[in-house]
This record gives structure tokens, sequence and C-alpha cells, in this order.
């Protein structure tokens, strides 16, 4: 079967997948699940991106607090690849983690310093949690690279370890996070799944929370974009090429009723850019890394979607030792209409109560 979908079913797939139509989850764990991933990037120019994340799908009854607790308390959720994911999602990531270190070159370095290895998860187990900055440095071989990772062989060993499955993540504060090794952290009872059944149950939970994806996009460090040959074959009018939607997503577009809302720039709905031009045609660029004479909307600038389309980026910052939201632009792709001027007018307000912190600025 073939699906033939307007572009407006498309994103309605597309959002409803990703939790942002009017009806909104239940909790924090049911988010995460049904997300698949929550990305983990602490840059907290308006807030952490995890915490953007599940407030935008949440609403007012999502805290901070809630979420540490249920990754270092209650180990309902865990942190692996940059990302949190739902424990029970767990037995789909332990195959991968036996694949790695994928590139030799890590694989040769590990083995060179197998007295080192041994030696810290020695040390995790007789003292864990542990920082990096507690493992003192005795690798045989140093870690080489141009990036800020050379020569910094405790930190390097303790991500390879935790991307093994041999530690884990165990916390984090405003000191980074604390390892220890994977047995304290992750559950024991965890079933026993082949790379393919593993690889198939991740790509089918993964094109569920995207609703519409690729057969093939882009390769992506720890979680993919596409799906491979999972759900039913569509055409988007208007788009060229083949996509895979989740059965039963099409008939549930029909019924869709879109709100506003504000997304963090590492959202999974505008994550992948190709598919964010080609559906709602909205161009976006996270410019934190620019110099600030060439920002055209902002350091951290929020993606605004109204409904089933962005209609803008909103540029503003948490300043928290004033008290304030300090709004420095809210740029609009077309002008506002009047309903959603007031709505993105709410949903700033809205933001702003939740981080505890009053409006400055023009308004929407």
């Amino acid at each position: 079967m073939v699906h033939r979908l307007t572009r407006e079913q498309a994103r309605r797939i597309a959002v409803r997948g990703q939790l942002l139509a009017a009806e909104r989850p239940a909790g924090i764990v049911e988010t995460i699940d049904a997300l698949t991933i929550v990305n983990i990037e602490p840059t907290a120019a308006v807030a952490p991106s995890a915490d953007l994340i599940l407030w935008s799908r949440l609403g007012w009854p999502y805290q901070p607090a809630d979420l540490v607790r249920l990754v270092e308390k209650d180990r309902a959720v865990f942190e692996w690849g940059g990302f949190y994911r739902a424990t029970t999602d767990l037995a789909l990531l332990i195959p991968e983690m036996r694949r790695r270190p994928e590139s030799v070159q890590a694989r040769e370095w590990l083995a060179a310093n197998d007295v080192f290895r041994r030696e810290v998860l020695a040390r995790l187990r007789a003292e864990g949690p542990l920082r990096a900055a507690d493992i003192p440095d005795a690798a045989q071989v140093s870690w080489r690279s141009s990036g800020w990772t050379n020569n910094r062989n405790s930190i390097q060993l303790l991500e390879m370890l935790v991307l093994c499955g041999d530690a884990a993540v165990s916390s984090r504060d405003a000191g980074g996070r604390l390892f220890d090794i994977a047995e304290r952290v992750y559950p024991s009872d965890v079933p026993q799944l082949s790379d393919e059944e593993a690889g198939r149950e991740r790509a089918e939970r993964r094109l569920a929370s995207l609703g519409i994806a690729r057969v093939k996009s882009v390769a992506q460090p720890f979680e993919p974009i596409d799906v491979g040959e999972i759900g039913e074959e569509a055409i988007v009018d208007g788009v060229d090429g083949v996509w895979r939607v989740d059965p039963g997503a099409p008939a549930a577009a029909d019924g869709f009723v879109g709100r506003t809302a504000l997304l963090s720039p590492f959202d999974r709905l505008v994550f992948d850019r190709r598919r964010l031009e080609e559906l709602f045609g909205y161009e976006y660029l996270l410019e934190m890394y620019k110099p600030a004479a060439k920002r055209r909307w902002g350091y951290f600038a929020l993606p605004i979607l109204h409904g089933d389309r962005f209609v803008g980026k909103l540029d503003a910052k948490a300043d928290r030792k004033a008290g304030l939201l300090r709004v420095h632009a809210v740029h609009e792709d077309e002008p506002f209409t009047d309903e959603v001027r007031e709505s993105v007018d709410a949903e700033i307000q809205d933001l702003a109560r939740w981080l505890g912190l009053e409006v400055a600025g023009p308004a929407a």
C-alpha cells in the first residue's frame, strides 16, 4: 500500500508523532518512551534542552527535579549517547553496546590501554560513582585527536566504557557527570535480543515517534533519523522521493488539533533540517556557534510551532539573576495574524512563569 499525502497531512503526522498536538502526554516517562530519545545538550540560554523538550510536551506539570529523580533514584530513565531514554529501551541498546567502539582507532586504543581500562573499572566498583577528574590518568597510550579530547585519557576511557555498556552515567550535577559500573545503574533482568530483533524494534519505535521518515538519510552517531523499510510507503505532494509512515498515522492526521509550542533547537521535530525544509518549508539554523554579528535570529533562538506550521523564532535569554526572561526579538517568518500573535505571546508568558521569571522586552 502506498499512501498519498498532502504536505499538511505529512506535517500533522510529524507533529502528532512528536506529542506536540493539542492533547498532551500524561507524564515524563511516558513522554520519553513515546519520543524514544530526549537530547541532553546542557546549554541553558533559556533552559537545558531536555527540560525545554519535556516542558513543551507536558507544560506546567513538568519540573526538572522530577526528571532528576527518575534518572538518579527510580532509574526509570537512563543516559546513553547524549540522550535520555526510557529504561525499558535498554534491551534495544545492548546489541549496539556490544559493537562499540566502532572505529578502528578506538578499538586499538582500548586494546593498548587494557590495564588502564581494568584499573578504572575496578576503581568504579570499589569507590563509584566518580567524576572523570577523580580518575588518575594512567593510560599506557594517549588518545590523539584534533579536538578537545586530545590527551584527555580518563574522560575518553569513561566515555568508551559507557558506550560499551561496562560503565554508566549514574547522575549529573553542577560539576558534570558521575560514572559508575553499569550493574549498579542498569536493571539486571534485561531481555536478551539479537541484533536483528533490536534493530527492527528500534526502527519501529523511531518511526512511531517521527511519524514520517526517509528510508535512508544522513548517518548520525547514536540515533538514526531514517528507518529503512519499516512502516508503509508514502508519497508527499510536491516533495521528491518516497517516505515511510507509521501504520495508522495517515488516518489519525485527519483528526488533528494543534497548539502553539516553543521548541528547543535540539528538538527532534527540527533536528532533521532537510525534512524540516521539505515538509514544513521552514529554514532554521542554530547560531550559538556563529559570531554575534553574523546571527540572523539569535544565539539560541527557539523555533515557534503553531498548529502544523512553524511561524517564527523566539530570540530570548533567561536572566536568572535579574529574574527576567529577556525577549530580544520574535522573528515572524510571515506577518502574524492576531490569533497567532496572541497564542505566541501566551506561550512566552507560560515559559517565563515556568522558569519563575518575568517577561522583559518586545511583545510578539
